[in-house]
């Protein structure tokens, strides 16, 4: 059990680099670049549009290439190149290129997220009890980013000005380039899952209503990892209370997977996801009501808790659903329909903004997506796979 513990901590490496860093340190960093660089809020979600874009694309590809070259090596790739735009995220000021350089850590983000989630759900494949913890610690593990950024980001940028937010990106690049080459070499040691394309045929309609859970979750989740902190900074919020609010995300996310995993392994269908998404429109709420206020760390703690269940019931439910050489499959598809949402999250939250003179109204929408993502998710029946069925109980 240790040897697979250690993998697939090793492995979370994968969402550290893909979505800690790549992904949602942006908001982080956002602020900074917004003033320095003179954007509107449409530019500046933009940005993340662009990432979405690519990992959208990202999606489509891994699910093309997996069948033909399996998750360890696009799993390896991804993760090298995903580092290497993070770097050059701080080498340009200009928009293309920074546009450019994120829809490249989306592309590449998106197989490392699919193909690093079949093998870290294969670390142990004579215990396959053991996947939904591997899954949970691989996707959890994720909140370590999240504190380290939360914590570092807005000290540098407070002590040594706005202007410098090329250098977070050059340091989180080499950081990512180190990890890297670490989880390069634990998915070396894992057994790939069969991807023979005559056995990994599903379909799709028994997990209709896991996906427009998804989707919806793509939708309301980004808007609030992309513009929270400018909505704190926005409202008089200090660094002290942006470090404080984010790290305590981390900190929920890092503590999440322990929180989920007996859900994930007793309750049916899409319970797991709804409660992820109650829990995230719950926290988006309080955030919309009082992002000046006491209530912000509880809005981050339940985002935090939330966040990573929903990926990671994803997952599960896919492993529980379907057999091995489908998983990466699976994975690509319901990544694919991430992906549509999550383009459209940060684009129309900041064209809100610009329209409206405030971030509130984006925030408001993310709410009430959520809301709904979490009853379409109730709806989600067990599949009838060839795993280990939850207790009905």
């Amino acid at each position: 059990m240790v040897r697979a513990l250690l993998l697939a901590l090793a492995l979370s490496s994968g969402p550290v680099v893909a979505n800690a860093f790549a992904r949602f340190a942006y908001a982080l960093v956002l602020p900074a670049m917004r003033a320095d660089l003179d954007w509107s809020w449409a530019q500046a979600g933009w940005l993340n549009t662009a990432n979405a874009a690519g990992y959208l694309a990202g999606a489509v590809l891994t699910r093309l290439l997996v069948v033909r070259l399996g998750n360890r090596p696009i799993f390896q790739w991804g993760l090298l190149v995903t580092a290497l735009a993070i770097l050059a995220t701080g080498l340009t000021r200009d928009l293309g290129l920074l546009s450019l350089a994120r829809a490249i850590a989306g592309v590449s983000g998106a197989a490392v997220f699919i193909c690093g989630g079949a093998l870290a759900a294969n670390v142990w494949p004579q215990r396959p009890s053991f996947a939904t913890t591997s899954i949970t610690v691989y996707i959890g593990a994720a909140g370590i980013g999240m504190i380290a950024t939360g914590a570092g980001i807005p000290l540098l940028l407070e002590a040594r000005g706005g202007s410098v937010w090329p250098l977070v990106w050059l340091v989180m690049g080499a950081l990512s380039i180190a990890m890297a080459l670490g989880a390069i070499v634990a998915a070396a040691r894992v057994a790939e899952p069969g991807v023979a394309s005559g056995q990994a045929s599903w379909k799709v309609r028994p997990f209709l209503f896991e996906m427009l859970g998804y989707l919806m979750f793509a939708v309301g989740y980004i808007g609030y990892m992309t513009f929270v902190i400018a909505l704190m900074r926005e409202s008089g919020a200090g660094t002290g209370a942006v470090i404080f609010t984010w790290s305590l995300l981390g900190l929920a996310s890092l503590i999440a997977p322990f929180l989920w995993h007996g859900p994930f392994d007793r309750w049916p269908g899409g319970r797991p996801m709804a409660a992820g998404l109650g829990c995230l429109a719950a926290g988006a709420l309080l955030a919309l009501l009082a992002p000046d206020g006491g209530w912000m760390p509880v809005s981050a703690a339940l985002f935090g808790i939330g966040m990573f269940c929903v990926p990671a019931s994803i997952t599960v439910f896919i492993k529980r659903g379907l057999p091995s050489p489908a998983w990466g499959s699976a994975m690509a598809v319901f990544t694919i329909v991430f992906g549509v949402g999550q383009v459209l999250g940060p684009v129309l939250t900041g064209w809100l903004a610009d329209l409206t003179g405030s971030l509130r109204p984006g925030l408001g929408a993310s709410v009430l997506v959520l809301a709904i993502g979490a009853g379409l998710a109730l709806l989600q029946r067990e599949p009838a796979g060839d795993g280990p069925p939850a207790s009905r109980a």
